[in-house]
């Protein structure tokens, strides 16, 4: 009997928010407001010292004395001038002037969203541009996007959607509707001649593309993809005939071609005839329609679509999916530089897209996300080799390793919930890897590698942890950050170098009772310390930034309130997720459960009923 999982996970898919559409349209009165006001610009959520010379370099040559500067022209992040007006609604329409004005050598990048995504597109914008590509257009969705774009200098356009400035589920009607205006978008662009790489705003460039999508130039179309079986260990195109996964819109190159063209308006005209349509889903069928006959001389592309249509499958150890880079690190193993990263294959909706960026040390965040006010806590996991490497990986071993992990986190919480500090995650190991369905453990073909560095949204509800969860049931909020924080370049070095060490030891020792006043960067403490010990001991470390323990293993006898015990024990213990899904079982996932060690003889397996299949808290 097959596992248990959502209609849709018979395939690996991802989770994942699209966004797009056709320009064109007035805005609402809202924008006429914005627009007779005068405006200053925002502050950049990045030091205008992080430009690259090779920004630096496409900013200076973008603008000849012959043009005249016009918002479309002029060089990116270059804002406009204070106190100026907001342009009128007609000014931000979609037009083959505005896509000329951008365009480089018959080339232009397109991303699109709403408000919601603005860092995520300002990430975008920023990854592109350090690679010396500015050939870029982003499509606003609503008229607050529209606004603080313009105001950061990153070309947009009005998309005449009017969307709601919020997140949309993955699924929902509103997910849909951003999918078929992304199609209607393609088919707004291609009747103006250019080259155009359409992107999702939930991936970001590493390299720049355009070298190697000119190696294919009888392609009309050059797609991304959900394959996580390597077809080819070089960076030439997959092998279309070994590839299983369905093809994924969030990256992909369209050429002005009439094959082109023709499927765009087909497609067009499909998602427009079922609302409930999954834009991606049927791409994949157009595109299937015809497929299996290798183009003459290019053996790499496939006729598709009508018989007519060359297409090419971007191999994803470089235009990575969310599998193969976070989970694999296929281009690492292949020895290959990645050109992209799309966050697809992961489960905390877009909070987990974010932080999966983060743990790579890809987005671009506030000055402030590297300097919390109250400073940051963090511990060495101290992971036994037993539990990494020795014996069978199982479903068994695998929550050993994970549980044990778990439990060092829990006691890091609350330490830093005690002492109002940011917690850095440690980096979180597994033995066995996620998806939607039944697996053996690994999927078989791929490269994952037993143990394997896994993402934090693995294991852990990234979105549950970042909510405001009510402080009356649940009691204050626990900030954390990545693992990769202390390695990242923004942090700044006065935060980095403001570190108290301590080493846990045995209340009684010698050693322990040693005075802690011989060295002021680092310090002893005794395990199972007590609530008032731990605010005693450093309170006198306030203004250090970074309180970093070499266990967390024993660190912390508990709170000494009940109330508040209770209140962190119902927040924590919605932390945690579920490992999906053990083969040939009906209800094949197990929830992984905080507190495991309080309950004995506790086994992980999954709920034998429907009546049992609920997280431990509920």
């Amino acid at each position: 009997m097959a596992a248990w999982c959502p209609a849709e996970s018979t395939k690996p898919v991802f989770v994942g928010i699209y966004g797009a559409v056709l320009g064109g349209f007035a805005v609402s009165a809202l924008f006429f407001l914005l627009s007779s006001s005068s405006l200053s610009a925002p502050p950049l959520p990045f030091p205008a010292a992080a430009t690259s010379p090779a920004a630096a370099n496409i900013s200076a040559i973008a603008l000849t004395p012959a043009q005249p500067e016009t918002m479309y022209n002029r060089p990116i992040w270059k804002p406009p001038p204070r106190g100026a007006r907001m342009p009128p609604p007609r000014a931000f329409r979609l037009t083959r002037d505005m896509v000329r004005a951008r365009a480089r050598d018959g080339v232009i990048v397109v991303t699109f969203g709403n408000h919601a995504f603005l860092d995520f597109i300002l990430t975008w914008a920023r990854h592109l541009t350090d690679l010396g590509v500015d050939n870029l257009l982003v499509g606003a969705m609503d008229t607050k996007l529209l606004r603080e774009l313009y105001l950061r200098g990153v070309p947009a356009f009005d998309m005449g959607s009017r969307m709601a400035t919020e997140d949309a589920g993955w699924g929902s009607p509103t997910f849909h509707k951003m999918g078929r205006e992304k199609v209607l978008l393609i088919n707004a662009l291609l009747p103006f001649g250019y080259e155009l790489l359409m992107c999702d705003t939930d991936m970001v460039w590493l390299k720049n593309p355009f070298p190697y999508l000119a190696r294919y130039p009888d392609a009309d179309l050059l797609t991304s993809s959900d394959q996580v079986i390597p077809t080819v260990t070089d960076d030439s195109l997959e092998n279309w005939r070994e590839v299983t996964g369905a093809l994924n819109i969030g990256i992909f190159h369209w050429r002005p071609t009439e094959p082109a063209k023709k499927l765009a308006e087909d497609w067009k005209d499909l998602v427009l005839s079922d609302d409930k349509l999954w834009d991606q889903n049927a791409f994949n069928e157009l595109v299937h329609k015809v497929f299996g006959q290798s183009v003459e001389g290019e053996d790499d592309l496939v006729y598709s679509y009508d018989g007519k249509l060359k297409l090419g499958v971007l191999p994803a150890s470089i235009f990575c999916n969310g599998h193969t880079y976070f989970v694999q690190g296929m281009h690492q193993q292949l020895h290959l530089e990645p050109y992209a990263v799309h966050t697809t294959f992961q489960y905390a909706g877009t909070e987990g897209k974010r932080h999966r960026l983060r743990e790579a040390m890809l987005f671009v965040d506030q000055p402030s996300y590297y300097d919390s006010p109250g400073g940051f806590l963090s511990f060495k996991p101290n992971i036994p080799k037993s539990l990494l490497l020795d014996g069978a990986h199982t479903v068994e071993s695998h929550f050993a390793l994970v549980n044990y992990q778990l439990k060092q986190i829990r006691t890091a919480l609350a330490i830093a919930s005690l002492l109002k500090r940011t917690l850095v995650m440690p980096p979180l190991w597994c033995r066995l890897d996620r998806m939607w369905f039944g697996h053996p453990g690994v999927m078989e073909g791929t490269m994952t590698r037993q143990p394997f560095l896994c993402p934090m949204d693995h294991v852990l509800q990234v979105h549950v942890m970042l909510n405001d969860l009510p402080k009356e049931e649940f009691g204050p909020h626990i900030d954390f950050r990545e693992y990769s924080f202390f390695e990242n370049p923004s942090l700044p070095k006065q935060v980095k170098e403001s570190l108290l060490e301590v080493q846990l030891c045995d209340d009684h020792s010698s050693r322990c009772s040693t005075a802690n006043e011989t060295n002021k960067h680092r310090i002893l403490l005794p395990r199972n310390s007590t609530e008032q010990k731990l605010l005693n001991v450093f309170s006198s470390y306030k203004n250090v930034k970074i309180i970093q323990f070499s266990s967390m293993v024993d660190a912390f006898g508990g709170f000494a309130d009940a109330t508040m015990q209770t209140k962190f024990r119902n927040r924590v213990k919605r932390y945690v997720g579920l490992w999906c899904c053990v083969q040939f079982c009906e209800i094949g996932h197990i929830y992984y459960d905080m507190y495991w060690d309080e309950k004995p003889g506790w086994k992980p397996r999954p709920p034998e009923t429907r009546e049992q299949d609920h997280p431990p808290w509920s």
